[in-house]
């Protein structure tokens, strides 16, 4: 016998018991963003390399070291989706949906990074993600961070706190670039080799390390809100001064950074502390020059996204998955005759009873058989058609979840009035 062919290591399965929680969360977010006037956008999932060695930058971990890249059969280098953003701004860009617009989208799926897997961080995971287009003031920043802390509430999140922060213009995150970058090297024994490599490269990502040994040093590094530009300091102001109209609770963070050079003004991140290190669970900001740098005309863009994994972690650690929705009833049928009329009253009852779970019995099996499936498959009921119930035209309709309740013989019209009464209890 062949060994058995397993899963790739950091991409997992998601199992029927576990599904009903994604479907949960996934209809919770597309109804609050549908209420919010977002409408979905769906992207492929393998785009041309050079889409996201343009957009991240090619010095980063992400394009050096995590990408799946492959060449095609026409020689051509692709990879699998690392995040969304570089995507959807493709497609708006190809599809005519900036110029003189604007736009507000979403979308969900799988990103891939070949990183070592660990609790909320996979090797494929999955991402929700917001972006809009052409919207150039501090409204929709706030708007961003509106909808996000109402989805927490919706979900019933507690223990999550919003950051944020300016990274300004791109002049005065130049001037500030030049200012750190003399600090750091007036302290350059300090630094350690991640923090050196990415001293010319990329210095402001620095300030996001997670090494203690340096965290003396960040904390006294310069901070570019000491360094804004007019316009950008009050972009900002207006941001903090609509978070607090709004009663939502926000600290500012001058270390969050993002250290992409297409990101500009407002950022921010929600984070817990339930899960971790691994604490942020949705990050955002505006990126108006991303546009301009894959290949459109320049425009104002601003977004979020969010991990699946680490918000139904999240949920599951706060208690606050839903149950998986049991079957209302399972149709127990004997002989030929019985298993077609139970199939056509099946199809009927589905019919008049919007919303009715019902499981027919399939692969035949004698009566003590098929009642511990239908035990077995948590239905509230069991529905039993059998001889007597042919000749008489009833069903009989048996609770499995009530210990002494009455077993009842019904018509089809009484089932049904039955089982409506049940269904809006």
């Amino acid at each position: 016998m062949s060994n058995k062919i397993q899963s790739i290591r950091g991409m997992h399965d998601v199992l029927p018991e576990s599904s009903p929680h994604w479907q949960y969360l996934e209809a919770t977010v597309n109804k609050l963003l549908t209420g919010y006037g977002y409408s979905e956008i769906r992207m492929p999932v393998v785009e041309k390399t050079e889409l996201f060695s343009r957009s991240i930058g090619e010095v980063t971990d992400i394009v050096e070291k995590e990408m799946y890249t492959f060449e095609d059969r026409n020689g051509d280098s692709l990879t699998l989706r690392p995040e969304g953003t570089a995507g959807c701004v493709r497609a708006a860009i190809e599809n005519g949906l900036i110029h003189n617009q604007q736009q507000r989208l979403w979308y969900v799926g799988p990103m891939f990074r070949h990183e070592r897997p660990q609790k909320g961080r996979y090797r494929q995971f999955h991402q929700i993600g917001v972006e809009t287009f052409g919207i150039p003031g501090p409204d929709i920043d706030v708007e961003l961070m509106a909808m996000t802390a109402r989805l927490w509430d919706q979900l019933g999140l507690k223990d999550v706190r919003l950051e944020i922060n300016s990274l300004g213009s791109l002049s005065a995150r130049q001037a500030y670039r030049e200012i750190l970058v003399s600090y750091f090297k007036d302290n350059f024994d300090v630094l350690d080799e991640e923090a050196r490599n990415r001293l010319e490269t990329n210095p402001l990502r620095i300030l996001d390390t997670k090494n203690p040994n340096m965290a003396e040093l960040v904390q006294n590094a310069p901070s570019l809100l000491d360094h804004l530009d007019a316009e950008c300091a009050q972009h900002f102001e207006t941001v903090q001064a609509r978070l607090e109209a709004l009663g939502i609770a926000y600290v500012v963070n001058p270390r969050l950074v993002r250290g992409l050079d297409y990101y500009s003004r407002s950022v921010f991140e929600w984070i817990t502390e339930s899960l971790g290190a691994q604490g942020t669970i949705c990050a955002g900001g505006r990126y108006d020059g991303l546009i301009e740098q894959l290949g459109g005309r320049a425009g104002h863009a601003a977004g979020f996204a969010m991990g699946m994994e680490r918000l139904l972690a999240l949920l599951e650690e706060e208690g606050n998955l839903p149950e998986q929705p049991r079957p209302h009833i399972y149709m127990v049928t004997f002989g030929d005759e019985a298993e077609q009329a139970g199939l056509v009253l099946s199809e009927k009852l589905r019919s008049q009873l919007p919303g009715l779970r019902l499981i027919n019995n399939c692969g035949g099996g004698g009566f003590k058989a098929q009642m511990k499936r239908a035990d077995k498959s948590q239905a509230d009921f069991a529905l039993i058609m059998g001889e007597d119930e042919l000749t008489s035209q009833s069903v009989s309709l048996k609770p499995l979840r009530e210990a002494g309740a009455e077993q009842l013989r019904l018509n089809h019209d009484e089932l049904i009035e039955r089982l409506k009464q049940q269904l809006q209890a």
